[in-house]
């Protein structure tokens, strides 16, 4: 059977998580979703198709995260439907806040306990930026939630123009675990890290306001561009992205003389806060699931 699937126009917004691939020559259904890590009758269920459907050159097929192929597989009664809460799901980004009206970075900082320098270039902005309401922000972690936070978050939210940018993009296992092997770093640990971060998304945004595939924060990726890359990083490209968070990876492995779970406590928790803090339960659980990830990206 072949489908045309969707027409080339029909790209997802930019606040959607499912990216559209456009088929290249030699594609199949099974090669798209097996590239994403995804099973064929996943990607069929989510775009609403059989499983042994043949794909169009030039189509575009819509890729989900595995929320949604999940959910479009309980739809079509393909699998039943899961618990509510599955043990292993992914923690809440550290430092997540939605900024709420009257806030600003004056008084996120001092509550915060940091400089106002400090907080506005962790999330890509000028000190003085003016912040608005909705807007996704990082506060340093472990720090005091800010006197607004009890306040319901706006429904809404806004994404800083900063870099890096979210993209309609994702790439597989194999293009991040390249890019860790050139770097000197495990494929395996890598693509583990990628795939919780992410789903291997680049059109993804926390509340931390983290961001692409390897969910780096706008400061990171400039402390990364003018320390560890050596030379001007692309921020609309998702190979970029994966590029700066495996290169922040591989300085979280140099700084802990190779401790991986360590360093996949830093990428999450901060490093500085592992060392003054100690590993919260949140990171704890983010440690456990990237190192039992590692397995199916082999290693």
């Amino acid at each position: 059977m072949t489908i045309a699937f969707v027409a080339l126009s029909a790209l997802p917004a930019a606040s959607e998580a499912a990216v559209a691939h456009v088929v290249q020559p030699g594609e199949t259904l099974w090669s798209i979703a097996a590239a994403n890590n995804l099973t064929t009758r996943t990607v069929a269920a989510f775009n609403g198709v059989p499983e042994n459907s043949n794909v169009i050159l030039g189509s575009a097929v819509n890729v989900p995260t595995t929320v949604e192929g999940a959910a479009a597989l309980q739809t079509a009664g393909i699998v039943p439907a899961a618990p509510a809460a599955a043990p292993s799901a992914a923690p809440k980004p550290m430092g997540s806040y939605i900024v709420r009206r009257g806030d600003t970075l004056t008084g996120l900082a001092s509550s915060s306990g940091v400089s106002v320098s400090q907080v506005a270039a962790m999330n890509g902005l000028a000190p003085d930026a003016r912040i608005i309401e909705g807007t996704v922000f990082k506060l340093p972690t472990g720090a005091p939630a800010p006197p607004r936070a009890a306040q319901p978050a706006p429904a809404a939210t806004v994404v800083p123009a900063a870099d890096p940018k979210p993209t309609a993009t994702r790439v597989g296992a194999a293009d991040v675990q390249r890019v860790a092997s050139a770097a000197g770093i495990s494929p395996s640990l890598a693509a583990a890290i990628g795939w919780q971060e992410s789903g291997f998304n680049n059109n993804m945004v926390s509340s931390a306001n983290a961001r692409g595939v390897m969910q780096v924060m706008p400061g990171t990726w400039d402390w990364v561009e003018r320390n560890l890359a050596g030379r001007k990083l692309d921020p609309t490209s998702a190979t970029d992205n994966v590029n700066a968070g495996v290169l922040y990876l591989k300085q979280l492995l140099r700084e802990t003389g190779g401790d991986e779970n360590t360093a996949i406590a830093g990428y999450y928790q901060g490093l500085g806060s592992v060392r003054s803090r100690g590993l919260y339960d949140d990171t704890k659980q983010y440690v456990a699931n990237v190192q039992a990830l590692r397995s199916r990206f082999g290693g």
